[in-house]
């Protein structure tokens, strides 16, 4: 058994995953707060319990959520963990099991590792032994989201005669990819990179495509942390969607 102050990263990434994890379902099985009460107060707490364990397991490590206020420390860092305590907050507040929690962690601007968890499923992904991909379906199938479809997803899902499947969180669309539920996750609606950062790392780690739309490659631990697309799909669809999306507007 590996104790808390051996683990490499991988296996504190895992465990921190897991851990706030841990502490989402219990609270929200509790019964006491629903909606969004329930969610913000599941944000708090994942996130506080996230950055003690960061703090006390690699303190010379920068840190990026989205929970505590940013500040320029993390920027002369090589390290940085870019951690998502709940991603997902309307869908972890109404019941259902399309959220994740995201630990990922940066290297020099890339995505290095990460572990995405989907509690709600008792799944825990990781970037160094993600599961093998399945056979992918005739018909591509494309993750948007349930309340904010993004407009190119839609019409490269309609160039290329691919189905759209709705799903909550970035995370949970992400590893559906991972999952050989889906072949495609295309974002432009503007994200974080709290959002992507442990979902990139993870496919990346199962041998997905991952970019930007314009095809260039994910740059994390930025003072400006918007990061406002990305693509994650199968490496046989990666040439084909990437060709379509300069299309759509012509």
């Amino acid at each position: 058994m590996v104790t808390n102050h051996m683990m490499n990263d991988i296996e504190l990434a895992r465990f921190l995953a897991e851990g706030a994890g841990r502490i989402l379902m219990d609270l929200r099985s509790g019964g006491v707060l629903e909606g969004k009460a329930l969610g913000a107060e599941g944000d708090a707490r994942a996130n506080a319990w996230l950055m003690a364990q960061i703090a006390s397991y690699r303190g010379a490590d920068g840190v990026l959520s989205e929970e505590t206020k940013d500040t320029p420390a993390r920027l002369d860092k090589e390290r940085v963990w870019i951690i998502d305590p709940l991603d997902g907050t309307r869908e972890y507040g109404e019941g259902r099991n399309d959220w994740a929690v995201h630990i990922g962690l940066a290297v020099s601007g890339k995505a290095s590792l990460g572990a995405v968890a989907l509690p709600a499923l008792g799944i825990l992904l990781d970037s160094i032994a993600p599961p093998a991909l399945p056979p992918m379906a005739d018909v591509p199938r494309l993750m948007v989201s349930r309340t904010r479809p993004a407009r190119e997803a839609v019409a490269v899902a309609e160039m290329i005669g691919g189905e759209l499947i709705a799903m909550g969180s970035a995370g949970a669309k992400a590893m559906a990819v991972v999952r050989g539920e889906a072949e495609i996750y295309l974002h432009s609606g503007g994200q974080f990179e709290w959002d992507n950062c442990a979902p990139v790392a993870v496919a990346a780690g199962a041998g997905l495509h991952v970019s930007r739309m314009d095809g260039s490659p994910l740059v994390y631990n930025n003072a400006d942390t918007y990061l406002p697309d990305l693509l994650i799909c199968r490496r046989e669809w990666a040439a084909r969607v990437l060709a379509a999306i300069p299309l759509i507007d012509a």
